[in-house]
């Protein structure tokens, strides 16, 4: 049997990188994972839409205006490169290819 290691898009204890072990079969947790990612891509690209009207659009956005798209943009890009490091460990290597591990 064939084992699978899942980063979870949510920490653990004190705010760890959490993972799920499963044979590869669709559990809970691993459909609660699949249905954050996409819930956390989704509010990236709103923020990326919503920032750039901000940029582009009339007016000078205010210090504190920027230092909190800032912040938002800093989360959600964590959050995405989080998605894609677990998606990344999960495509199995070229044919041929040896694993890395």
């Amino acid at each position: 049997m064939s084992t699978h290691v899942r980063l979870l898009p949510f920490g653990g204890p004190e705010g760890k990188q959490a993972h799920l072990i499963t044979d590869g079969t669709p559990t809970r947790l691993s459909l609660l994972a699949d249905n954050i990612e996409n819930q956390q891509i989704e509010a990236a690209a709103v923020l990326v839409a919503l920032t750039r009207s901000v940029l582009e659009g009339p007016g000078n956005p205010s210090a504190a205006e920027l230092h909190l798209f800032l912040e938002r943009l800093l989360d959600s890009t964590t959050e995405v490169l989080n998605i894609c490091e677990s998606r990344g460990q999960r495509i199995p290597p070229y044919e041929g290819e040896e694993s890395e591990e």
